[in-house]
């Protein structure tokens, strides 16, 4: 039943996408096509991009976090300036997690999702240098996420 109300709110949306400045904020996006019955939930697609960005922090990996993100993606360049600053301290984050509050899809297709999301941090300690300090738990934060199916993973292209 979640699944037929996603497609249906897909499809809803995708007909929205004609207002003009909803995506057009980097220029021109591709053209949306309908969401296929088995493409993940944008709550899934979410929590294994988190997975993936918390063990790139965990490793102190650039090259990993850089994999996560669209090419020329402002994001990823900002994300990863702060863990270089991170680990040149000797530091690394580990158990970094988001609380997804709230996730709404505003487009949708096979390969690609705009999403409204709130989260905030829930987990995360700072580890090395003979510290393990607990971080602290940040407020709710609303932005709109765009993401692009590159090589089969999903990766982010925009936040706004």
């Amino acid at each position: 039943m979640r699944r037929l109300v996603l497609l249906l709110l897909s499809v809803l949306l995708t007909a929205a996408l004609v207002v003009p400045g909803v995506l057009l904020a980097d220029g021109p996006s591709p053209p949306l096509r309908p969401v296929a019955a088995e493409a993940p939930t944008a709550r899934a697609v979410l929590a294994e991009w988190d997975r993936r960005r918390s063990a790139a922090w965990a490793a102190g990996d650039p090259g990993a976090l850089a994999r996560l993100y669209a090419p020329g993606s402002a994001a990823g360049r900002h994300d990863r300036a702060m863990l270089e600053r991170w680990t040149r301290r000797g530091l690394v984050v580990e158990d970094l997690r988001l609380d997804l509050l709230s996730v709404d899809v505003l487009a949708a297709s096979v390969d690609h999702l705009v999403l409204r999301v709130t989260d905030r941090v829930t987990g995360g300690r700072a580890v090395g240098n003979g510290l393990d300090l607990r971080l602290p738990q940040d407020g709710p934060s609303t932005r709109r996420l765009t993401l692009v199916r590159r090589g089969g993973e999903w990766v982010v292209a925009k936040v706004v």
